[in-house]
């Protein structure tokens, strides 16, 4: 809040007429009035004695605060964006300026003013657009300074995507060292670059690894939704994350063996005889084929590593001691075809 809505708000909520605040103060009644409407300022040597007769601290007549709330911060940037709509763009920049120079310390406020600007910019057509580069990007290396991880990404992220657009390359991968290295994003952008100046080989391993590693993270995400569904004995939703784990190793080139595994533990808890025996076999027909993704186009670029000559028969033996353990499939006793699967392993 500027200085005269501050003497404004508080001269009322005394009942203090403007011609009764210049007498106490010795002052005229249009000085007064232009302070109220930000036409002038107090002299500083008034300032003390305006705060004593509204009743206020000095920090609330200057409206210091050392950061703003939420709420205050998003009431200021939609009054940016109304004013966007219907003013000329070089008035809001200069009424954002002004707001930057009131607030100097709130980086939250001045990164998302900085960022509407910048991308109004994008969006409409401006006259002289980059004649506001300077300001704007000096606003985004401000936030860089900023404690809080989040906003600083925030910041680097901003300043990435303008040397971006602009081809400097360099300048962009530059501002990749603000994203913590467990940022996926920082890979992605460094993709990116890599992409941008032609170093393909680099390009296509790295958005391999970052696929790789996402169905990792999505798989495993998906699967504790499924246990979280098992645990509220919501069988439905169950079978649908079951569903979803099958179309996710299908989709990644998983193979086989990971797209049929995710199915026997429910059909083993609702003793769906026909689908256990189908997955069964399904995953010991696929074993010889369980690191099959290493093939997968998707992932040319990726090196992995070689698996011994003796994992196969290494996982069916594993198999043989699921498959078998009668405290889980003993309800299968008297079944042909899984005494037929068993000892087929065994043999």
């Amino acid at each position: 809040m500027q200085i005269g809505k501050t003497i404004r708000k508080y001269r009322k909520e005394k009942g203090m007429t403007q011609e009764e605040m210049a007498k106490r103060l010795g002052v005229t009644t249009p000085a007064v009035n232009k302070w109220e409407n930000d036409n002038s300022y107090p002299d500083i040597t008034l300032l003390a004695p305006i705060a004593r007769l509204l009743g206020i601290s000095l920090d609330t007549l200057l409206s210091f605060q050392e950061e703003l709330t939420t709420e205050e911060i998003t009431s200021i940037i939609m009054e940016a964006d109304q004013k966007l709509k219907t003013s000329a763009y070089d008035e809001v920049f200069l009424w954002s300026k002004s707001i930057i120079e009131t607030y100097p310390n709130c980086l939250t406020l001045i990164w998302q003013l900085a960022s509407l600007l910048d991308a109004q910019r994008l969006i409409k057509d401006i006259p002289n657009a980059t004649g506001y580069d300077d300001y704007i990007l000096s606003c985004y290396n401000r936030v860089l300074e900023s404690e809080e991880e989040t906003l600083r990404t925030s910041a680097a992220d901003s300043l990435f995507g303008y040397y971006l657009r602009n081809e400097q390359y360099e300048k962009a991968e530059h501002y990749l060292q603000y994203y913590s290295m467990q940022n996926p994003l920082r890979k992605l952008k460094q993709a990116t670059i890599y992409r941008k100046t032609n170093r393909t080989e680099d390009a296509y391993k790295a958005n391999e690894e970052i696929l790789f590693s996402e169905y990792q993270i999505l798989s495993e995400t998906v699967h504790n939704l499924y246990l979280l569904s098992l645990g509220e004995q919501n069988f439905s939703k169950a079978h649908l994350l079951v569903d979803k784990q099958q179309m996710l190793a299908n989709l990644f080139d998983m193979g086989k063996y990971h797209e049929a595994a995710c199915k026997l533990e429910l059909a083993t808890i609702e003793k769906d005889v026909d689908t256990i025996l189908d997955t069964m076999e399904i995953m010991l027909h696929s074993l010889d084929d369980i690191n099959i993704f290493t093939t997968s186009p998707l992932y040319e670029h990726m090196n992995f590593k070689k698996t011994s000559s003796t994992f196969s028969e290494q996982l069916k033996q594993e198999l043989l001691n699921c498959f078998r353990d009668r405290e889980t499939y003993g309800f299968l006793d008297n079944n042909e075809r899984w005494r037929i699967i068993t000892q087929q392993i065994s043999d």
